[in-house]
C-alpha cells in the first residue's frame, strides 16, 4: 500500500499521469452516473421514439462536429508553444470561429436531414441543438492547458458541475414539455454552465480576442490531418446510427441507443481517460530511448487495455440483467443489445492505447491513414452486415473491425517504435476467451437480433 501511495505523489509526470488517470476516470465514471440517473428518470416521463429522435439529432450535430474538427486540443498539448499567450489566443478564436460555423452548419442541414430520415421535427429540432456549439466555442483554453499539464482536479469537479445543471435542465423541461424538446435544450443548458464555470473557477488566464497569422498557419498545418481523420471518426463511432436510422424504426433506434449506452460506457471511458493522459506520456518518455521508459508504458498500457476490455466482458454478463432491473418493459428489447455491444466493443482498448503516439510526435498523418482504414473496413461490414444479418450483422461488424485493421495499427505502432507484441497476444487471447463465454450464456438473447431490421 505504501508503495501504491507513494507512486501517486510527487510533480513527476508518472505520478501526475497517475493522478490524472484517477481523476479521468472518476470524471467519466462521475458522467455516466449521472447520465444513467437522467436516462431513468427520462425514460419513465418520455417514450423510446423521443430517444430515437434524439439520436437522429446527435447523428447530425456530432457529424458536423467531427467534420470541422482540426484538433486545437491535441495541438495545444504537444506543441512547445501550448502555453504561449498568444498561441491559444488565437486558437481560442479558431474555436469561436468553428463553433459558429457548426451552428450555421446545422441550419442547413435541417431540412434534408429531416427529409433524409422521414422526421419532420427534425427541421426544427436541429437549429436548437446547434446552439451548443455556438456556446461551446467559447469554452477557455485553461481546458486544454489542464489537459496538458496534467492537471485534472478541479476541472473534472467543473465538468461533473456543469453535467449536473444540463440534466437538472432536463428534467424540468421533460416534466413541463414531455417531448423530445427536453433532451435537445438540455444540452445546451449543459454547454452553457460548462463555459461559464470553467471561466469562473478553472486557475489561469482568461482569454482574449487575438490573431497571430504565423500560429493560426501552424495550427492548421496540424490539424490538416486532425480534420481528415475525425472527419473519418464520425463514421467509426457514428456510422451504425447513420445506417440503422435507415433501416430501424425511431423505437428500435431509440432502444438500440439505450444498449449502446450501457454497453459503450467501457470503451467510452477508455477513449476519455487515455485521450487525456497518454500525449504527455508519449511526448516527455518515448519508450524507444530506454528499457525503464518502455516496461513503464507496457505495463500502464496493459493496465489499461485490461482493465477497459475487462469492464466490457463484465458489462456483456450482466448487461442484460441490468437492462431489466433499471427499465420498465417498453425497453427490454435493449437486454438483447448489450451483451452482443460490448463485446463487439472490448477490442478496441487495444487499439486506443496506441493511437496517441503518433499525435505525441506531432505525425497527425499516420493517425488519418489509420482512421481511413478503420472508416473505410467499419463502415462496409455494418452495410453488409445489416443487410445480410440486420441488426445482429451490423453490431458483429464492430468487433469485426479491430481484427481486420490490425495490421494498420501494428505499422502505425511500429513506426513509432510503440509496438508490444506479447502485450497484444496476451491480450487478443484473454479478450477472446472472456467474450466467447459471455456469448455462450447469453447467445440465446444477441441470437434473437438476427434479421431485426424494424
Amino acid at each position: 500500500m505504501t508503495r501504491v501511495i507513494s507512486a501517486f505523489q510527487g510533480t513527476g509526470l508518472m505520478a501526475r499521469a497517475l493522478r490524472s488517470m484517477t481523476w479521468l476516470m472518476m470524471k467519466y465514471g462521475g458522467a455516466q452516473g449521472l447520465r444513467l440517473a437522467s436516462n431513468l428518470i427520462l425514460t419513465r416521463l418520455l417514450y423510446p421514439e423521443a430517444f430515437g429522435l434524439m439520436a437522429l439529432v446527435s447523428v447530425v450535430t456530432v457529424g458536423l462536429a467531427l467534420f470541422s474538427d482540426i484538433g486545437l486540443g491535441p495541438s495545444i498539448q504537444q506543441n512547445p508553444r501550448g502555453d504561449d499567450p498568444e498561441f491559444l489566443d488565437t486558437a481560442w478564436v479558431i474555436q469561436i470561429l468553428r463553433g459558429t460555423g457548426l451552428w450555421l452548419g446545422t441550419c442547413v442541414l435541417a431540412l434534408p436531414a429531416a427529409a433524409f430520415y422521414g422526421e419532420p421535427a427534425l427541421a426544427y429540432y436541429l437549429p436548437i441543438a446547434g446552439l451548443a456549439s455556438v456556446i461551446n466555442g467559447f469554452a477557455p483554453t485553461k481546458i486544454e492547458t489542464a489537459h496538458r499539464h496534467l492537471l485534472l482536479g478541479r476541472l473534472t469537479a467543473l465538468e461533473l458541475a456543469s453535467q449536473a445543471v444540463g440534466i437538472g435542465g432536463m428534467v424540468i423541461l421533460a416534466v413541463l414539455t414531455e417531448s423530445v424538446t427536453a433532451l435537445v435544450l438540455g444540452a445546451v443548458i449543459q454547454a452553457a454552465a460548462r463555459v461559464v464555470l470553467t471561466n469562473l473557477y478553472l486557475p489561469g488566464r482568461g482569454n482574449r480576442f487575438r490573431w497571430n497569422r504565423t500560429v493560426a498557419s501552424e495550427l492548421m498545418h496540424f490539424g490538416k490531418w486532425i480534420f481528415l481523420s475525425t472527419a473519418l471518426w464520425f463514421f467509426t463511432s457514428q456510422g451504425d446510427r447513420v445506417v440503422l436510422g435507415r433501416y430501424l424504426s425511431l423505437e428500435m433506434l431509440g432502444l438500440y441507443n439505450i444498449g449502446y449506452f450501457l454497453a459503450s460506457f467501457p470503451t467510452l471511458m477508455g477513449h476519455s481517460v487515455i485521450g487525456g493522459v497518454m500525449i504527455p506520456i508519449y511526448r516527455d518518455r518515448p519508450a524507444h530511448e530506454s528499457p525503464e521508459n518502455f516496461r513503464k508504458q507496457r505495463l500502464l498500457r496493459a493496465g489499461l487495455a485490461g482493465g477497459i476490455a475487462g469492464m466490457s466482458v463484465v458489462m456483456a454478463l450482466i448487461g442484460p440483467a441490468l437492462v431489466e432491473f433499471l427499465y420498465d418493459d417498453r425497453y427490454l428489447t435493449s437486454a438483447q443489445i448489450v451483451t452482443l455491444m460490448a463485446c463487439a466493443m472490448a477490442p478496441s482498448a487495444l487499439a486506443m492505447t496506441y493511437e496517441q503516439a503518433p499525435l505525441a510526435a506531432g505525425d497527425s498523418r499516420s493517425y488519418f491513414i489509420f482512421s481511413t482504414a478503420r472508416a473505410v473496413v467499419q463502415i462496409g461490414l455494418i452495410l453488409a452486415g445489416v443487410i445480410w444479418y440486420g441488426l445482429f450483422g451490423a453490431i458483429l461488424a464492430m468487433g469485426l473491425t479491430s481484427l481486420l485493421t490490425y495490421p494498420v495499427l501494428v505499422w502505425m505502432a511500429r513506426r513509432h517504435r510503440v509496438w508490444d507484441p506479447l502485450l497484444d497476444l496476451v491480450f487478443a487471447v484473454l479478450t477472446g476467451a472472456l467474450c466467447a463465454l459471455a456469448l455462450w450464456i447469453h447467445w440465446d438473447e444477441a441470437a434473437g437480433l438476427i434479421g431485426v431490421i424494424s
